[in-house]
């Protein structure tokens, strides 16, 4: 049973996006905790600098590993992952406001739930618009 899943592609691209996404947001979270915390950069600058450390990792690895990208990435292509990767940077800061300022909860937390969201976001949007 296990093994006929894992044969599936879909499985096997959702886990290996787990894996980049994990390293993605050990870069992401690393770096938005140093700031804030050793920096004391302002957590929302914070949140954007780390997430767009972690999205240019991430951009790197997907298309070379996890989605079926057969030719080269071109110019459209890689506007495309800009404008989503923006999209996705404006709800991150959007979530991480809104915990820290009206839910209250800290900021490291916060950073924790804005990025998996944006997550599940990434995923499908880089699914249905990066992979042909």
């Amino acid at each position: 049973m296990i093994k006929k899943l894992l044969n599936n592609n879909l499985i096997k691209q959702i886990l290996k996006f787990g894996i980049v996404g994990g390293l993605a947001f050990l870069i992401d979270y690393g770096v938005y905790t140093l700031l804030i915390s050793v920096f004391d950069v302002y957590y929302i600058i914070a949140s954007i600098i780390s997430f767009t450390l972690s999205v240019i990792f991430n951009y790197i690895l997907s298309i070379k590993w996890v989605f079926d990208v057969k030719k080269k990435q071109g110019v459209k292509e890689f506007i495309i992952f800009v404008i989503l990767s923006i999209i996705g940077l404006i709800l991150n800061s959007i979530i991480l406001y809104l915990s820290v300022e009206l839910m209250h909860i800290h900021k490291l937390i916060a950073k924790i739930i804005a990025t998996f969201i944006v997550m599940i976001y990434n995923f499908i949007t880089r699914k249905i618009f990066v992979e042909k």
